[in-house]
């Protein structure tokens, strides 16, 4: 079974410094959307990485120009 895990408080560099330091031990990469009525959606994905990569970076950008 699956342990999910709240990174909440956690900023974007601690997060992906503990990818770097464990990376041998990712298996898949995991997305979480917090939708303004509160609700949460979360998956993963055994898509290639860098695929994987551009789509967290487009909704990232997105996001940012949006609402920065």
């Amino acid at each position: 079974m699956t342990k999910v895990e709240s990174l909440y408080g956690t900023t974007p560099a601690e997060i992906f410094q503990s990818g770097i330091e464990n990376i041998d031990q990712i298996e898949a990469i995991a997305l979480a959307v917090r939708w303004r009525d509160g609700t949460v959606t979360a998956g993963w994905s055994n898509s290639e990485s860098p695929e994987l990569a551009h789509v967290l970076f487009a909704l990232d950008a997105k996001f940012r120009s949006d609402h920065f």
